[in-house]
């Protein structure tokens, strides 16, 4: 099988009902510069468990479509956007998901994930107190994860404090 043959099958491939490749690896900025954004076998695997046990049960309980702003990011796309080098995005086991579409707020989705399922990490991503501008969340495995809650906020020297939160 040819490259792009090959290529055109894995861009058509779901990783869970509502989640296709494509959206799991898009990138504007990685279009743009260039780089490439192809998740290894082991980082799809990774993918696919975070899409069945996060985003799909979550995505039920919304009842319609929630925005993923970032997915699977590959080191040299990490980089250039200026990501943790611990980001848990290069490996597969994070997502960005926001409330675009009005149907559900970034807080109700934080909240239900919080209080409903299993994961590794959860942050508050800026926002305010009532609502976050989105939110990240992860996922290893049963054994692994942390349930941890973090809330980010700019600090007034550029960078970013994290607090942990707690029930």
């Amino acid at each position: 099988m040819h490259y792009e043959e090959k290529k055109g099958k894995v861009e058509k491939m779901r990783l869970s009902k509502h989640i296709s490749y494509k959206e799991a690896t898009r990138s504007i900025t990685a279009l743009r510069l260039g780089l490439n954004n192809d998740p290894s076998d082991d980082h799809l695997q990774n993918m696919k468990l975070l899409s069945e046990k996060i985003f799909e049960p979550l995505r039920t309980y919304v009842g319609g479509p929630i925005r993923i702003n970032s997915f699977y990011r590959g080191p040299e796309l990490n980089k250039a956007i200026g990501g943790s080098r611990k980001s848990q995005h290069c490996h597969g086991q994070a997502m960005d998901i926001d409330d675009t579409f009005g149907v559900m707020s970034n807080s109700t989705m934080f909240n239900w994930i919080q209080d409903n399922l299993d994961f590794d990490q959860m942050i508050w991503e800026f926002g305010d107190e009532n609502n976050p501008d989105w939110v990240h969340v992860s996922y290893v495995d049963p054994g692994s994860n942390r349930n941890r809650c973090l809330r980010a906020k700019k600090c007034s020297a550029g960078g970013t404090n994290y607090s942990v939160i707690t029930k």
